[in-house]
């Protein structure tokens, strides 16, 4: 399991040079396709596809600074946990929507969607739901840039007080998500593993499971696949009744 990570992002000369990188590199990607968009050669399926490309390098902007943020504004003490009542069934029914709908775009085609669940009639928890969102969103987002064909596999159930999240993925990232998931050194993995936005992405990942007092772990699953569980603890609600679980599966 994951050590205490206490790195402070904005002091690492790696990661703000890779930021850099990463920054002129879609930039430079939005100008190029930006440009293409505007020649009446190319037919609207390509121009489409330009499209594409440009807002998921905007994405890819977006999301690098954001969780850069995120992880300097923990740094600095000033984040506090706000937990609130849950319905975890329709939490996970909601967030495993919004995966599929991002893995039907053109660009995931390759890649299929699976989920499953092990839940209570009446899942309703006290948790920090933002932060801990924030977490399966970018797990996600690392199962999903390291798979480029396959299927990833996501999944969370309930035991002794605790809530697991699991995402496993048939991609080629598990020595590079292990390393910085593991690392006390970012600096270091960036220079086996030249990936800002995964080291970015897994650095806040573990500071804000390390802030809901959980615990987060990788496993190899299959040859390079990646199987990544993320544990909270997590308080139930007054008016659950059955503690008794109910298992289902979806496709």
């Amino acid at each position: 399991k994951a050590e205490p990570f206490t790195q402070n992002m904005i002091c690492c000369p790696s990661i703000l040079a890779g930021m850099s990188r990463e920054m002129r590199t879609q930039m430079n990607a939005i100008v190029a396709f930006s440009f293409l968009l505007n020649k009446k050669e190319y037919s609207d399926k390509e121009r489409e596809e330009f499209s594409n490309q440009i807002y998921s390098s905007c994405e890819q902007i977006i999301s690098l600074f954001d969780n850069f943020l995120d992880s300097a504004i923990i740094d600095t003490g000033n984040s506090k946990i706000e937990s609130e009542i849950c319905n975890m069934d329709d939490f996970f029914n909601d967030l495993f929507s919004e995966f599929r709908e991002i893995v039907n775009k053109k660009r995931f085609r390759d890649v299929i969607l699976m989920s499953e669940s092990q839940t209570f009639i009446s899942p309703e928890c006290l948790i920090d739901l933002s932060r801990f969102t924030r977490v399966i969103r970018n797990l996600f987002q690392i199962a999903l840039s390291n798979t480029k064909s396959g299927y990833i596999k996501v999944g969370y159930y309930f035991r002794d007080d605790k809530l697991t999240f699991c995402i496993l993925d048939t991609g080629q990232g598990y020595l590079k998500c292990k390393e910085f998931l593991q690392s006390q050194d970012i600096s270091q993995s960036l220079t086996r593993f030249n990936d800002t936005f995964t080291a970015v992405n897994m650095a806040l990942t573990r500071k804000l499971v390390q802030m809901l007092n959980g615990s987060i772990w990788i496993e190899c699953n299959g040859l390079t696949g990646s199987a990544i569980y993320c544990s909270i603890p997590v308080t139930a609600a007054a008016n659950i009744e059955n503690p008794v679980n109910k298992f289902s599966n979806t496709m």
